[in-house]
């Protein structure tokens, strides 16, 4: 079996002409391929939100701000206490470190003396994972309104960690850290 070549002789004008437009057609690509990774770069919304690591917990630490909350937003103590651990440490950025004690005070006079403050959760802000043997790391962030002058305005959008401890089937927060003020 032989195989046949056609003796194809270019001439040096030829020769030139097609490396030429290699050239271009390969300047053309490349710089399409640089154009198309730049835009999709530049252009795609890259989305750190992530999806719950454990939906079930996901869900559970959100229903369990929603209920605290709720009481903090209309003044049930008992119930906003209960949400505590006796052993409370709350660090926020402009107030420094306080306890049980202080977060219970402070509920305690903010609701005697009538003024109202409305804490409202940033949708899809939280993040919530789990820490394993203890329970769990919730991050976020949530508005604050007030009615101390007058009618409700808002006081200002914060970003919390809350890390919750499950002892005994019962959920606590044990620590909070406030900051972004």
């Amino acid at each position: 079996m032989s195989c046949i070549v056609p003796n194809i002789t270019l001439s040096l004008v030829q020769k030139d002409k097609i490396m030429r437009n290699l050239v271009i057609i390969t300047g053309i690509f490349v710089a399409a391929l640089l154009a198309a990774c730049s835009a999709t770069k530049t252009n795609t919304k890259i989305d750190t939100k992530k999806l719950p690591i454990d939906r079930v917990l996901y869900d559970s630490v959100l229903y369990m701000d929603s209920v605290l909350f709720t009481a903090f937003n209309t003044c049930q103590l008992e119930k906003f206490n209960s949400f505590f651990a006796t052993g409370l440490e709350f660090y926020h950025d402009k107030g420094g470190l306080t306890n049980y004690a202080h977060t219970v005070d402070f509920m305690k006079s903010t609701c005697e003396r009538n003024w109202k403050l409305r804490r409202e959760l940033v949708a899809d802000s939280s993040e919530v994972y789990p820490i394993n043997n203890y329970g769990a790391v919730q991050i976020g962030s949530h508005r604050f309104y007030n009615t101390e002058k007058g009618p409700e305005v808002l006081g200002g959008t914060f970003k919390f960690i809350h890390l919750w401890q499950i002892k005994n089937g019962q959920w606590k927060i044990t620590r909070i850290i406030s900051y972004d003020h």
